[in-house]
């Protein structure tokens, strides 16, 4: 059993190597395990800050088997207004049909791993 938590460890760790080298690749700097302060004062947390040129954007990595929900999508949203940086960023294996249509309207990039793995090959 203990194995089976160090392999799920190993795996988001491999995830966010591949992540941020695919940001790196698209000239992005990257900054790893951020915490913010936000406007209303609470401390908010992200996988990265991507940063190409003067544009920051926030990124959240769900190294998730299930589908990401809109719920999911609201909170980085809301995390990513409160602490002043627009267009933020989610990697997830799949997004149901409503977090789709929330991201579009919202400008959140939703980029997938099978993305991700394609642009790393």
């Amino acid at each position: 059993m203990v194995n089976e938590g160090n392999e799920e460890v190993k795996t988001q760790l491999d995830m966010r190597r591949m992540v941020i080298e695919y940001f790196r690749k698209k000239g992005y700097k990257v900054e790893e395990n951020v915490a913010l302060e936000g406007s209303k004062g609470i401390s908010r947390n992200f996988d990265l800050i991507v940063q190409k040129g003067r544009v920051s954007q926030c990124v959240w990595i769900k190294d998730w088997k299930r589908t990401i929900g809109i719920n999911v999508i609201i909170n980085l949203d809301r995390a990513a207004e409160e602490v002043g940086l627009p267009n933020p960023i989610i990697i997830g294996e799949k997004f149901s049909d409503h977090a789709k249509a929330y991201a579009n309207r919202r400008k959140i990039t939703l980029i997938t791993t099978q993305q991700i793995l394609q642009s790393l090959r």
